[in-house]
């Protein structure tokens, strides 16, 4: 029980940070309308579309899930600087990463 909590945290934890960030693409549509919608939605979209492709990948390879997620984190950061209200991104991005760390020092530990 304790090995699929190990396992399975962090990629569902991933899923559910890139849904969120996802959400954030919605308000493109009080903008744009027709087919001019389809460049900023594409734009918008970007980080969760690569943070899913990272994802994939991480279910097979923990370590590159804990290098994507805390590179998203420090590029964040750098993106936009450090403040408490962007916590909300910063935060679960990092709490990810430690997760996928986690993942495989088990994996690597249990042999």
């Amino acid at each position: 029980m304790f090995k699929k909590i190990i396992i399975w945290s962090p990629r569902i934890l991933a899923i559910a940070f890139i849904l969120f960030l996802s959400l954030f693409a919605l308000d493109v549509f009080n903008e744009y309308e027709g087919w001019f919608i389809v460049v900023p939605l594409l734009i918008h979209l970007l980080p969760a579309l690569i943070l899913l492709s990272l994802t994939i990948v991480a279910f097979r390879f923990d370590l590159i899930g804990m290098l994507g997620f805390i590179s998203f984190s420090i590029f964040y950061i750098l993106l936009v600087g450090f403040s408490q209200i962007f916590m909300i991104i910063l935060a679960p991005a990092v709490i990810i990463s430690l997760l996928f760390l986690l993942s495989w020092f088990y994996k690597k530990k249990r042999g």
